[in-house]
């Protein structure tokens, strides 16, 4: 018999045949939705391993604690959570691990917590060859449902901010030369470092959201965050919701130092872990909001189609042959 191996099915395969396991539409989002009798929850699980998500050369213990829970959080926040009640830590490391290395870790673990909320409710250590950090996150769901699927035709695309970040901050950290032709400002250099170790979130979202909106009928809409890349963020919502995305690439916010040229795009669009929010909203509300907001951009809408992207006013022909960021 044949082995299908994971790096052959890939990261989004593999989840759609982990998800025949559960109830229907349990992997639509990155979070879990548990209703209750008096209140409804949101849990997210993350884990951050050594030499896929990190090592000693590149960022800090202080910076790894605060990064995982940013990513978790991250998650919470595009599916509308309310409220961060705490997390619990799995914890898994080689048994020559210095001490000051694990309280720097939770050091920056409850830094994040102070910003975002909540506290460290728990959690599990263990003994492995390689750093494995894992965190679930709980939240309450707020007053409006964010989710991938609920998208609409004729629905503007907005996103919270510029990506490729924390891609080009990984790739300064990790010390990689750059053509002799391209020039980083130090503005640039600092922005990118500092959302590769310490990325800033956006608690204030849902609040923003609900302010702008016309009307009180509507209860959902169309979010995700961009961890695994603005492309693949968009791709998400494209597909959960069955509809075509149109992307300006003119509208695309960036780094005004932000270098030019396609492997420059290739890192804007698929560098992921920039944890902005990528969502669609009727154009009244989406006015409304842009007015309230000036850090959020148009750089889009939906249509009826088949699940897709599509480029407007863009020169790069390589842009869609990239693929999507897979741990596989």
């Amino acid at each position: 018999m044949h082995k299908e191996l994971l790096e052959d099915i890939g990261e989004k395969e593999l989840i759609n045949r982990i998800a025949a396991f559960m109830p229907e539409k349990q992997v639509s989002d990155d979070c879990a939705f548990v209703k209750t009798k008096n209140k409804n929850f949101l849990i997210n699980t993350d884990s951050l391993v050594e030499n896929v998500h990190f090592n000693d050369d590149t960022i800090s213990a202080l910076d790894i604690g605060w990064k995982a829970v940013a990513s978790n959080v991250s998650d919470l926040i595009s599916s509308g959570c309310s409220k961060i009640i705490g997390v619990n830590i799995s914890l898994v490391v080689p048994p020559k691990t210095d001490w000051i290395w694990i309280k720097d870790l939770y050091t920056g673990i409850n830094g994040a917590l102070e910003r975002f909320g909540g506290f460290i409710l728990g959690g599990d250590c263990s003994v492995g060859s390689e750093k494995v950090i894992a965190l679930t996150v709980i939240g309450t769901q707020g007053k409006i449902k964010l989710r991938r699927n609920s998208c609409k035709p004729k629905e503007i695309i907005l996103t919270t901010g510029i990506h490729g970040l924390s891609k080009l901050g990984l790739m300064i950290k990790s010390k990689n030369v750059f053509d002799s032709n391209i020039y980083l400002s130090q503005a640039l250099i600092n922005r990118s470092i500092q959302q590769f170790c310490k990325p800033k979130l956006k608690p204030k979202f849902l609040k923003k959201v609900i302010e702008a909106c016309p009307t009180k009928k509507i209860k959902t809409i169309g979010c995700t965050d961009s961890s695994d890349g603005l492309y693949q963020a968009i791709l998400d919502l494209s597909v959960e919701s069955k509809c075509k995305a149109i992307i300006d690439y003119t509208k695309i916010p960036k780094h005004k130092n932000w270098p030019q040229g396609n492997e420059w795009d290739e890192y804007y669009f698929f560098g992921g872990e920039d944890y902005e929010l990528v969502f669609s909203l009727p154009r009244k509300w989406a006015n409304n909001l842009l007015f309230a907001d000036n850090t959020i951009s148009e750089i889009g809408y939906f249509i009826k189609g088949e699940p897709s992207i599509e480029f407007k006013n863009c020169n790069n022909e390589k842009l869609l042959k990239n693929k999507s960021f897979s741990h596989f």
